[in-house]
């Protein structure tokens, strides 16, 4: 079993990855993959609305977000971690995001989505709804710790004095490694949940 972390700083080494590092030591004593790709210093741009992606099944601008798309497939759960710049995720991260899920096809249905998010002081909890939205829109359910998932510290290692917030992370990891695992158990049990087929409407008569 794999979990896709993507790093939404940055920064190789700041807060966001001391995060994602304590969530690492868990993973590997529950025997959960795990593989990190780093986002943040990527020089992203969002979706331009073109519409390729429905014929090609995949982004037509060719960078990261493509090989991004391979891993996600194949994980059974994905982390998003960011640092909070202005009460929001990086905006790098949100380009990658809106890409990410807009152009995959591939059904995402019951693969465990986390939001990790990073701040000094504040706009932990609006970061964190704003990742979280990818997760609910798409069928993941959503995996919850013992707070919301976040970690405070300004200068980079500042985070690794945040005694509640990296057990938070391993709570966080913890409860990621139990659901998958009761996931895949389900999925062979019972199978995936009956589908519906798709309605699309909006607001004008």
């Amino acid at each position: 079993m794999k979990v896709l972390i993507i790093n939404g700083s940055p920064k190789q080494s700041g807060n966001t990855a001391t995060a994602i590092a304590e969530m690492n030591k868990v993973f590997a004593s529950e025997g959960i993959e795990t593989e990190t790709v780093q986002v943040g210093n990527k020089p992203l741009v969002g979706c331009v609305s073109c519409g390729h992606c429905h014929a090609d099944g995949k982004c037509v601008i060719d960078d990261i977000v493509n090989v991004l798309a391979q891993k996600f497939e194949l994980a059974d759960g994905l982390i998003v971690a960011s640092p909070v710049y202005y009460a929001s995720p990086n905006a790098t991260l949100i380009a990658c995001l809106d890409r990410l899920f807009y152009s995959t096809h591939f059904d995402k249905t019951m693969k465990a989505g986390a939001a990790v998010v990073c701040a000094r002081r504040g706009g932990c909890s609006s970061s964190f709804d704003v990742i979280n939205k990818y997760f609910t829109i798409s069928g993941m359910p959503v995996v919850s710790s013992q707070y919301w998932n976040s970690i405070h510290g300004l200068r980079p290692g500042d985070a690794s004095q945040d005694a509640e917030g990296l057990r938070t992370m391993r709570i966080l990891a913890r409860n990621m490694s139990f659901l998958i695992k009761s996931i895949a158990l389900g999925k062979e049990k019972f199978g995936l949940p009956a589908e519906e087929e798709r309605v699309f409407t909006n607001f004008i008569r």
